[in-house]
């Protein structure tokens, strides 16, 4: 494996719920030889109509997906088992394993995690919303390539949700669905 892989992907909104506010979100995204995943949304618009949870005390969290919320999923081998990660503008995260497809693995902790907390930090201002996370994952300490799904979902100021991914299957907004997996890294 090289030292780092790297990739810059756009994001596009679920047909069903379009957000007005964002023009786009554009993803980096890389990984390096000792696990590090590191993941930078960055969302052009006006920012102004969004709702961007405030920071807060960094600590892991459920239900980020109710507001704003940028999401990474990493399929942790070969076979259905992926790792969900959240990361919310807020500093709150959260990260869930799975057995398979929207079956929670029976470890309350993900074996793909170190046990680290992610690093987020956010920037913003009338036109872009940042935020940058990283993590460290077990997983990712080898060099076979893994799948990811990169997703967020975005609150406009009245509430409103919208659901961004790099591909979405055909229905609903499901960001769990193995057609979701599209990046290879």
């Amino acid at each position: 494996m090289s030292p780092i892989l790297h990739r810059s992907l756009a994001l596009s909104p679920h047909p069903s719920a379009p957000a007005e506010a964002v023009r786009g979100i554009e993803v980096s995204v890389a990984r390096d030889p000792n696990g590090l995943l590191a993941l930078k949304y960055t969302v052009e618009g006006d920012v102004r109509l969004l709702s961007i949870p405030a920071a807060r005390q960094a600590r892991r969290a459920d239900e980020l997906w109710r507001h704003t919320c940028f999401e990474a999923f990493v399929a942790t081998g070969a076979g259905a088992a992926y790792l969900e990660l959240n990361f919310s503008p807020s500093g709150e995260w959260a990260s869930y394993a799975f057995s398979g497809y929207r079956e929670r693995a029976a470890r309350a902790q993900a074996e793909c995690a170190s046990g680290e907390v992610p690093s987020i930090t956010t920037m913003r201002d009338d036109r872009t919303a940042t935020l940058e996370a990283s993590i460290a994952l077990e997983c990712l300490r080898s060099a076979a390539p893994r799948r990811l799904a990169i997703a967020a979902v975005i609150e406009q100021a009245g509430g409103q949700l919208s659901y961004w991914a790099l591909c979405h299957p055909c229905g609903k907004p499901d960001f769990h669905h193995p057609e979701g997996f599209a990046l290879q890294i």
